[in-house]
């Protein structure tokens, strides 16, 4: 069974940066196809960042970009979000996925096999 850790959550003022880590057991994971989502209170879980298997493509929501920058290091089987330039409006749980046979549709969430539990991030103005 593949399981997905989330760490790095927090509360960060406005302007501020916060780390994600998403650490995904199991042998596979530099075969995944990897996206970060985020949940707003009250509001539809929403993809964030996504990237390919060995990094070189990625994808960001247009509200994060320039601000927002995904990475992974497959030899630790972790996944990062760095999120800089922080915004009140970033406040949710942030949610890590895998997806071991990549179609395309990055941003839909049954595009993904597995999640992690989600890290709080709160961004105070």
């Amino acid at each position: 069974q593949v399981q997905l850790v989330e760490s790095g959550g927090g509360l960060v003022q406005s302007g501020g940066s916060l780390r994600l880590s998403c650490t995904v057991s199991g042998y596979m994971f530099s075969n995944y196809f990897m996206g970060w989502f985020r949940q707003p209170p009250g509001k539809e879980r929403e993809v964030v960042a996504a990237i390919n298997w060995n990094g070189v493509s990625t994808y960001y929501v247009d509200s994060v970009k320039g601000r927002f920058t995904i990475s992974r290091d497959n030899a630790k089987n972790t996944v990062y979000l760095q999120m800089n330039s922080l915004k009140p409006e970033d406040t949710a749980v942030y949610y890590c996925a895998a997806d071991t046979h990549y179609t395309g549709r990055y941003d839909f969430l049954d595009e993904y096999d597995y999640w992690g539990q989600g890290t709080q991030v709160t961004v105070s103005s």
